[in-house]
This record gives C-alpha cells, structure tokens and sequence, in this order.
C-alpha cells in the first residue's frame, strides 16, 4: 500500500510522508515510522497515514502496531486498505469472519492489469483448470447456465466457456470486469458485492468460484445464496485454502476452512453429494497453497425457501 497513492490533504504532511517513505526505503523503519507519526499530528484523520504508521511499526518490532491500525479503522470506517485485518492479525486474533468489501474492491481494482501475469506466470496459479477437472470428474459435462462467482479478469470463464450455453460473471472490480470483458467469452458481466446477494428468479445449471472463498470468510450466507439459486441437481463448485479451523485469518490477509466446516455447511444448505479434493491452486511465497476443490449437487427435489430458514441466512 503506498501512502502517496492516498495523500492526506495537508502538503506538509505529505511531504513528511515522502521522506519517511524513503527512510523505509533504506531499511530505517523505526525513524520512518517517527518521521509518520509527525505527519499523523498535523493531518490525524489520514487512514493511510496510520495504515503506513502501523506498518513501519510492526517491521521495526515496536509493540504498538495495532493501534496505528485502530486509528486507520476510525479514520475510515469503510477500511478501504484492510486495517482491522492488520490490527486482527497483530492481536492474535485469527476468527475474524469476513474481509470488508470496500477494501477487496480497491485491492483487485489495483491489481487488475498485472492480476493473469502475477497470479499464472509467477505464482504458477492452476484453480480453473483444476475446478474444471473436478467437475469432469464428478460427471459434470455441460450446463445450460452457468454463473462464475468472483470471476476476476476471466481465467475461469476460459476454462468454462467451452462447456456453458450460457455464461454469466460477477465481480466486485471494475477493473477486473473491465479485464474479463477484453476477453469475450462471457455472455453478460455484472458488478456485484457477492457478499450482499439476495434471491433472484434465475436458476442456474452450475455456479462457480475460483479462490474467491478466501476472501469472504464464514460462507454460510454464500452458500445459502448458491444453494436457492440452483436448479435441482445443479452443481456448486469452488475452490478453498485447507485450514484446520472452520474459519482462520491467515497473514496473507486471506481466509482458510477446514474440510469439517465446508462438509457441514455444506449439508446444512441441502446439498447432496460433495466431493473434497486436495488440491494445490498456486503458490506463494515459495511453497505450495495447499487447498480443496469442492463439487457439490444441489438437491433434485425443488426447496420452499420461504419455509425452510434460508431466508432467514440471506437476510
């Protein structure tokens, strides 16, 4: 997160900022951070500013990291830069259950251009291909609608578009939208907050979601959501990092579900058969991300919604 990408107001401040900047360059975090909190005192409502503090802070093994983040959260309750992670992470506490959208939608919209050469070239990402052989294994052949949850810059929907009559993707980024819709093989694109969905009267034949889980969190919501959106014996596909807790922050900033959880909400929403798959999907960091490709079909007998709970886990 570079600061200067979000300048406080105050060219003073800024300039500060900017010389912090490159004592951190130098490896001097403990004067950048100093140089920052002077900044902070002339522009204190700077969400940034404190994002940056907080980090400095915790590369120069200062104990108060976490408190530079809390001032970032009251600056911007929206927490477009993902500081209650930061501050979670700093604390030990791993159970937080949902990553704010706001800040996944300028994460991605950042990352968009560089997103397919980063996440396949460098990081060796494979989880369309291995989503799509886990549905061919499952005896998945070919839906009449499918939906790509999360669908990023399209590297799902390559893998799919052979095997949907139609397709249809979502995502929060724009500028991944913008990506995927350079590469023409969706039917209809849309902009939504995934986490934030309710009913609709399409049906699909197969929902997907390649590592898009991760960054949602506890999925029961999700999960509720693809289950009444289904057509009977439709199929719900989707790719997790394997954790040994139901639902655990990691410092990647990303989530991990243990097969018990997924299991569980899985037969909770209705779903019949579910096949776990360990699985590698990338790498990071040099070693591998290890993580399951799950399948699961949706009942073949229609649900009441209305009289069931679900609506109650999509309100």
């Amino acid at each position: 997160m570079a600061v200067m990408a979000f300048p406080s107001g105050d060219p003073v401040a800024d300039r500060r900022a900017s010389y912090a900047e490159a004592l951190a360059l130098e490896g001097d975090f403990a004067a950048a951070a100093e140089v920052m909190a002077g900044a902070l005192e002339l522009a204190p409502g700077w969400a940034a500013g404190w994002y940056r503090l907080g980090e400095w802070r915790e590369q120069a093994d200062f104990g108060d990291a976490a408190a530079a983040w809390q001032q970032a959260v009251e600056a911007d309750p929206t927490d477009r830069l993902g500081a209650r992670l930061r501050w979670a992470l700093a604390q030990g506490v791993r159970t937080v259950e949902s990553m704010p959208s706001p800040f996944v939608e300028l994460l991605f919209d950042q990352y968009a251009p560089a997103f397919d050469a980063a996440l396949v070239e460098r990081l060796n990402y494979r989880g369309p291909q291995l989503l799509k052989e886990s549905l061919l294994r499952a005896g998945f052949t070919r839906a009449e609608r499918a939906l790509d949850l999360g669908c990023g810059t399209g590297l799902m929907g390559e893998a799919l578009r052979g095997h949907a009559g139609w397709l249809e993707g979502w995502d929060i980024s724009s500028g991944m939208l913008a990506e995927a819709r350079g590469k023409g093989v969706y039917d209809a694109l849309d902009k939504r907050d995934i986490t934030e969905l309710s009913l609709g009267a399409e049906r699909y034949d197969l929902i997907v979601a390649a590592d898009v889980f991760l960054y949602i969190g506890a999925l029961e919501r999700v999960v509720a959501w693809c289950a009444g959106s289904l057509k009977p014996g439709g199929r719900l596909a989707f790719t997790v990092e394997r954790g040994t807790q139901a639902v655990e922050l990691r410092e990647s900033r990303r989530f991990a579900h243990s097969a018990d959880y997924v299991r569980g909400l899985l037969s909770d929403a209705g779903f019949g058969a579910v096949r776990l798959e360990d699985c590698v999907v990338r790498r990071d960091r040099g070693a591998d991300v290890a993580a399951f490709c799950v399948v699961a079909e949706a009942s073949r007998v229609a649900r009441d919604l209305e009289g069931d709970g679900d609506t109650m886990a999509l309100a």
